[in-house]
């Protein structure tokens, strides 16, 4: 075999390095993600806050194993706190998204709220569930109801509501079912008084009382912050059932701009 000349040879050469960088690179690139930095606030009058912690957590590990939670669970178990947490202007700062599951019905000082509001209002995404709704709901001030989206004041009976999704095919309805309604375990079916001009209806269920259908599962554009809100999870039976699971990680993952 006659030898290559010795120019063609050192181009051949100088040219792999070359190309096995670049077909790395975007592997290297896709181990750079960085963690998802969630903050958990709970806490408050009316439901097992310990376990439902639990649920959404290994929920979320099931689809972003790299997500790191901070916890926050205070105020005791009645319907008037103002957490400490609150009193550093940045305290939404280290984080990239922020779940509100807490319950504070009765809870009114405008300040105090705003103080809430206003690191959503500046930027920082959010995940509302249930009680959440219905806390601050004694303020006169709408700053909160804004927030979330919604206004609701008080609920339905518990019943195995039928979950129909209105926007199939948002990705926080990523794996929802979409062929047949969901039946929820049983829960309660908040009232919708308000859905705010800047929310978006994603699932409804009818009230079995007036007939009337109601947001259960919607996003909302909060000053251009995303909001991802669910009326369910009253009870444990919820928070186990796989569905409502499903639904939160990727509800999660949607308002932290994580959706895939």
């Amino acid at each position: 075999m006659t030898p290559l000349p010795f120019f063609i040879a050192l181009l051949l050469a100088l040219s792999l390095p070359a190309f096995s960088s670049a077909t790395e690179q975007p592997r290297a690139q896709s181990l750079s993600t960085p963690p998802l930095r969630a903050l958990l606030i709970t806490g408050g009058c009316c439901h097992d806050y310990a376990t439902q912690t639990q649920h959404l957590t290994a929920a979320v590990a099931k689809i972003a194993p790299a997500t790191e939670w901070t916890i926050v669970h205070e105020g005791g178990t009645g319907t008037r706190a103002e957490l400490p947490l609150y009193d550093n202007p940045d305290w939404a700062s280290p984080y990239d998204v922020i779940v509100h599951n807490e319950c504070f019905a009765d809870t009114a000082t405008p300040d105090y709220i705003r103080k809430i509001t206003a690191a959503h209002r500046a930027g920082k995404p959010a995940v509302v569930i249930h009680c959440a709704m219905h806390s601050y709901r004694a303020a006169q001030i709408d700053d909160w109801r804004e927030f979330l989206g919604v206004t609701s004041r008080r609920h339905d009976h518990q019943s195995r509501y039928l979950v129909h999704a209105v926007e199939p095919t948002h990705p926080a309805l990523k794996k929802f079912p979409a062929s047949a309604p969901w039946v929820t375990p049983l829960d309660e079916l908040y009232i919708i008084e308000k859905l705010w001009p800047t929310a978006r209806a994603l699932a409804v269920s009818k009230s079995e009382k007036d007939g009337a259908d109601h947001p259960v599962i919607w996003t909302n554009d909060y000053h251009g912050t995303r909001v991802f809100g669910t009326t369910f999870g009253h009870g444990n039976a919820t928070w186990e059932d796989p569905v409502f699971q499903t639904l939160l990680a990727h509800g999660l993952l949607w308002a932290a701009g994580r959706e895939n």
